[in-house]
């Protein structure tokens, strides 16, 4: 056999072999989706939209009001504080930080954040957010959603500005625009698309955690807006209600999963259109 034959041969084979466990990887995650599915559509109606909770021993199946609105309050708090933080710390490594001795410090710190569990992150604004106050809030559960985006957001603000080529920004400087300009007006500009799909992505990160807000938000069984008291969230309604023996708190659990689990597929799907219809765009110019 000569060298290419055997260079061919053993391409086809890790090909092969890749391919079986890529198989196997995708069907573990469409047994899991379609499980979710098939209970959570059947557990699905508009009353679980516009109930609270009932006691478990009642008839009637109740709702997720207070977890849903509850979840939406926390998520958006997060997104608040963690990407605008994330935005501005990314355009100051692309643009104001390339030689500094800062970037290194930055870039090490947030390659660190991303690696760390979430529950780790929940413990550290359990220790500094719910144990001073002596409670646990509904901000301090937004502070940890937000620690968990900043990083993601970022890195892909940083990675993305970087390709712009520099030519684009001379030209702005050789129109006589000041620096913030021509990051306003041609950088952002030109990595929307980028940017857009990070945030996306990070929102999709944050949305189905649970651990963080274990220590920090903790949970509430009853509908409220007071940021400063403990707040129910979808994620951790849905923990405490599968775990539940009665069947009506199980029901409400697979329909919690199930509106969970659209939204982030939702959030994925509509990031990858966002990137295929821009750079597709951009190519048909």
């Amino acid at each position: 056999m000569n060298t290419y034959s055997y260079r061919k041969l053993k391409s086809a084979l890790w090909m092969f072999v890749f391919s079986v466990f890529a198989i196997i990887a995708i069907s573990f995650l469409a047994f899991i989706t379609i499980d979710v599915f098939i209970n959570g559509i059947s557990a699905l109606s508009p009353m679980i939209f516009v109930q609270d909770q009932v006691p478990p021993f009642m008839p009637e199946l109740g709702g997720l009001r207070f977890a849903i609105v509850g979840h939406l309050i926390i998520t958006a708090l997060a997104i608040l504080l963690g990407i605008p933080l994330g935005i501005l710390a990314g355009t100051f490594l692309a643009e104001y930080g390339k030689n500094s001795r800062i970037k290194t410090f930055i870039t090490i710190f947030s390659d660190m954040m991303l690696s760390i569990p979430s529950i780790v992150i929940g413990t550290f604004v359990y220790a500094i957010a719910v144990v001073p106050f002596g409670s646990y809030s509904a901000l301090a559960g937004s502070l940890a959603l937000a620690i968990i985006m900043f990083p993601v957001v970022l890195r892909i603000t940083e990675d993305m500005m970087n390709l712009v080529p520099k030519e684009l920004r001379e030209a702005g400087f050789a129109l006589g625009a000041p620096y913030y300009k021509v990051i306003f007006s041609i950088v952002y500009r030109s990595a929307a698309s980028g940017i857009i799909t990070g945030v996306i992505l990070a929102i999709g990160r944050v949305a189905g955690e649970t651990a963080p807000l274990l220590f920090t938000s903790f949970n509430n069984n009853y509908f409220t807006t007071d940021l400063t008291e403990p707040m129910a969230s979808l994620t951790v309604t849905i923990f405490n209600y599968a775990g539940s023996p009665y069947e009506n708190w199980q029901s409400l659990a697979w329909a919690g999963a199930f509106i969970i689990t659209a939204f982030v597929l939702f959030i994925n799907i509509a990031s990858r259109l966002l990137v295929s219809w821009r750079y597709g765009k951009d190519g048909n110019r």
